[in-house]
């Protein structure tokens, strides 16, 4: 799924990788949390357009490097971020696939921004096992924590190697993260609230990735 369209034609592009929590899943596309940066950037005086996303709820790192093939991203982005991983972690699949998969990715991200990888930033992947839906489902809220960590040491692992930006929003999202106002109607996916929290995190390493040559 994309989103496009500019505020000038000098105002940079900006593409957006992921699964439900950058498409949005249960929020108007407005309060998108790359949406949200975008909009952060340009009243600070970068004029950033509003993303182009390609993103599904419930892509794995295989389903979106499908769908990117698919979606066919073309020219050089300023700015490229990406958000992937939680549902190989739900579907038990392994943290050795999710590196190799997840390099392939990021590697795919650095070339959509002109193989500049200061360009590119990481954000790591929250914890559901607090929510609601996972205490609906029984899941151990401590394995999922556990097995959501080792994911996300393997992607900053792998963005430390690559020198892209890892921005850790994991901590955000266990700080009342299972409170009805961080939530949307399913129980599970974040809220506006919680979206407007993680883009405070990520909009200073967005700042300095758009200041970097």
């Amino acid at each position: 799924m994309t989103q496009g369209g500019s505020l000038a034609s000098n105002a940079l592009r900006y593409l957006a990788l992921g699964d439900s929590y950058t498409i949005g899943e249960g929020v108007a596309e407005s309060a998108r949390w790359p949406v949200v940066l975008a909009e952060r950037l340009s009243q600070q005086g970068i004029a950033v357009q509003p993303p182009q996303i390609i993103a599904r709820t419930g892509w794995t790192t295989d389903e979106l490097d499908d769908g990117i093939r698919q979606a066919a991203p073309t020219g050089e982005f300023a700015l490229v971020s990406l958000l992937i991983g939680v549902n190989n972690q739900y579907r038990g699949r392994s943290v050795e696939e999710y590196r190799t998969q997840f390099a392939a990715l990021l590697w795919q991200a650095i070339g959509f921004a002109g193989n500049r990888p200061q360009r590119v930033l990481v954000v790591s992947i929250p914890d559901w096992g607090i929510t609601p839906f996972a205490r609906s489902q029984q899941r151990d809220r401590q394995q999922v924590a556990d097995e959501i960590d080792a994911f996300n040491q393997a992607a900053g692992e792998v963005c430390a190697a690559r020198g892209v930006a890892f921005v850790d929003i994991t901590a955000i999202s266990r700080d009342g993260g299972d409170n009805v106002a961080m939530l949307v109607d399913d129980g599970l996916h974040p809220s506006a609230a919680m979206y407007a929290r993680w883009c405070e995190q990520v909009l200073p390493v967005a700042r300095q990735a758009l200041s970097s040559p």
